[in-house]
């Protein structure tokens, strides 16, 4: 059956904005989450006092908008949230979730400056060094670590 509806789907000659369509409409939907480890010129983390979440203290993070690079969208994110200027810079590691249809890609980058102002999402921010974090989910610690794992290896 599934062989027997693609071909009507490429005999159709559909533009490419109808293909778009249709294929979104039948097809399972995915949120494109990032998530950022931001550094200071001390090697610190930056993290968010999110106000809901369980764990209060988290990565910076959000989701991507239309037509956005994931990049852009970290920087945009964190822009809104808190007022603070980032650079990302590399990619880290990309994280799917099946349960939620979720994929989230985790981003290295540097604080450019800025200056923090509390929103309705994040009410405090700082920058922890890794034996100083507050608790955080098992997943954020494994990403700092590798982070700074790979920022301190010389031949990565």
């Amino acid at each position: 059956m599934k062989n027997f509806l693609s071909k009507i789907y490429k005999a159709l000659h559909l533009s490419k904005g109808m293909q778009i369509f249709v294929m979104r409409f039948f097809q399972d939907k995915f949120l494109i989450g990032v998530t950022g480890i931001i550094f200071n010129k001390n090697r610190e983390i930056l993290l968010f006092k999110h106000t809901y979440r369980s764990h209060a203290w988290a990565l910076p993070g959000g989701y991507l908008k239309s037509g956005e690079h994931p990049r852009e969208a970290l920087e945009r994110e964190i822009k809104e949230e808190s007022g603070l200027v980032v650079s990302v810079d590399e990619p880290l590691k990309t994280r799917t979730d099946r349960e939620s249809a979720r994929l989230d890609m985790c981003y290295k980058g540097v604080l450019i400056g800025g200056d923090f102002a509390p929103t309705h999402e994040v009410s405090e921010y700082g920058f922890f060094a890794q034996d100083k974090l507050p608790l955080l989910r098992k997943n954020q610690v494994f990403l700092i670590d590798e982070a700074l794992r790979q920022l301190n290896s010389p031949e990565l």
